[in-house]
């Protein structure tokens, strides 16, 4: 059984061959030509010196190309590090810098940007060999390397190697790069997808971003150890995803609550047939009972599952073929194989097992701070375990919010707001809406006008982080020793 991603690559091949792994836009690709395109690349990654342990960062929506890119990366020895496609170019150069990326693969030009240029105006990218651009990625040079070089290194790849970093902000503000080795990564993609029932008969539908552990981890890889076939989705239309789910029989739709919620109450929905659907999985925020009920009813997915997850674990708890509508909206299901639970006497959730990280990237501080010497990683949501194990979040010691699916840490758009002239003090609270389940919330003490506020987060910050609310106000309330009272501040919302 593969328990590296070359490894699962291979033997995906070998086992599905000619089955299609990938559709997107009217291309079909192949399991074998897929390890035939990885192999391309990793010998251009190999030429452009990158070296067993070295990192790629891939900073790109969902495609095809980014799948090539990521599984390249580990095929040549490599750690993927995967950047979110909304950053802005100071965000990915931080990133770029901190892992000392070797190779940068990037579309240029997403959502009309400049990628390449920004990136290079924010850093002079000291440790990076090459910059190249994702369209080009079959075009590198592989100079003397051949596909039997880059065979040897992936059979050298150990599941013990560190396969990915994946950042995520602290309540500090500074990102933190979760690292996970390649039996971690292999381990929960088979789990997820064996308690999912997902296999080669299945038509993936990947709204989740590649970038996100619930893109790469449960897609991509699942697709390889299952024989799947995906559809990645660069940016989410409403009557596009209605589109191939009726024309390419989608089966399977793992996706933030907001994606269903839109499915729902899209109009023309009723004269679309969306039954090909059998599995949904969603979580990520609170989902409402009914919710669950109308997926079930009124799209007819014959399961409808949520899970819990962080990048420091991927997947924790799931629920299971067979639970309720009520077990289903209101807990995030059970351990899963290889994980356990349990909360701790502040109430906090604390879990432990074969998929918590390795620790956070050259910080040894932080990775002792989350995981303590019993191996119990330090969740900081606040939980509770029914009778069954089943797990349900009542509240956050961090003030992280979840706004259309992705984590909002509001120090760190606190810090970016801080440097703007006009700001002598600021705190960003997650609040309700309806469409994102919540935005971000912006207290300014100072003369900075609150549509300045906005333009000034927008250039800096990737649009989920952009505060949609934003209220100048004389001081913040903060306790005796100077924190400020976050809760006041949502409860005055």
């Amino acid at each position: 059984m593969a328990q590296t991603i070359p490894a699962a690559l291979g033997d995906a091949a070998d086992r599905f061959g000619d089955h299609p792994a990938y559709v997107q836009d009217g291309e079909v690709v192949t399991f074998l030509e897929l390890l035939r395109r990885v192999r391309r690349a990793a010998r251009g990654y190999v030429a452009a010196g990158l070296e067993p342990g070295d990192r790629v960062v891939v900073w790109a929506p969902n495609s095809i190309a980014w799948v090539v890119a990521a599984l390249a990366t580990s095929y040549a020895g490599g750690t993927l590090v995967p950047a979110n496609s909304r950053y802005t170019g100071h965000e990915v150069a931080e990133i770029v810098d901190r892992t000392s990326a070797r190779i940068v693969v990037v579309e240029d030009g997403f959502l009309g940007r400049t990628q390449i240029a920004d990136l290079r105006a924010a850093s002079e990218l000291a440790s990076v060999s090459l910059v190249v651009e994702l369209a080009h990625l079959a075009d590198i040079d592989m100079g003397s390397v051949t596909t039997a070089d880059v065979d040897r290194l992936a059979e050298s790849v150990s599941p013990d190697d560190v396969a990915d970093i994946l950042f995520t902000s602290g309540t500090t503000g500074k990102p933190k790069g979760a690292m996970s080795a390649h039996r971690q990564t292999i381990g929960v993609a088979r789990a997820w997808g064996e308690l999912g029932g997902v296999n080669g008969q299945d038509r993936y539908l990947v709204v989740n971003p590649f970038f996100h552990s619930f893109g790469y981890k449960v897609g991509i890889v699942t697709g390889l150890l299952t024989g799947a076939t995906l559809y990645p989705v660069a940016t989410f239309d409403l009557d596009a995803t209605m589109e191939i789910i009726e024309s390419e029989r989608i089966s399977v739709l793992p996706g933030a609550p907001t994606i269903f919620t839109s499915l729902l109450n899209a109009p023309g929905r009723t004269d679309r047939d969306l039954s090909s659907l059998r599995l949904a999985v969603t979580g990520a925020a609170v989902v409402p009972v009914v919710l669950i009920e109308r997926m079930r009813r009124d799209l007819a997915i014959d399961q409808v599952v949520t899970a819990f997850g962080m990048t420091e674990a991927v997947v924790v708890t799931m629920c299971r073929e067979g639970d309720s509508a009520e077990t289903v909206a209101t807990t995030c299901g059970r351990a899963i194989p290889g994980m356990e639970t349990r909360i701790g006497p502040d109430g906090e959730l604390l879990v432990r097992g074969e998929y918590v990280m390795l620790g956070y990237l050259d910080d040894e501080a932080a990775t002792a701070e989350a995981i303590d010497a019993d191996g119990w990683l330090h969740t900081g949501d606040i939980g509770v375990l029914d009778d069954q194990g089943n797990l349900s979040i009542t509240d956050r010691l961090k003030d992280m919010y979840i706004s259309g699916g992705f984590n909002v840490y509001p120090a760190e758009v606190e810090q970016a707001l801080a440097r703007m002239d006009g700001v002598a003090d600021v705190a960003v609270v997650g609040v309700p809406d309806e469409r994102m389940g919540e935005v971000g919330k912006a207290y300014v003490v100072g003369t900075a006008a609150p549509d300045d506020v906005i333009a000034f987060a927008k250039e800096r910050l990737a649009n989920f982080k952009v505060p949609r609310h934003v209220e100048v106000v004389d001081g913040l309330p903060r306790n005796l020793s100077g924190k400020v009272l976050k809760t006041e501040l949502r409860d005055g919302s």
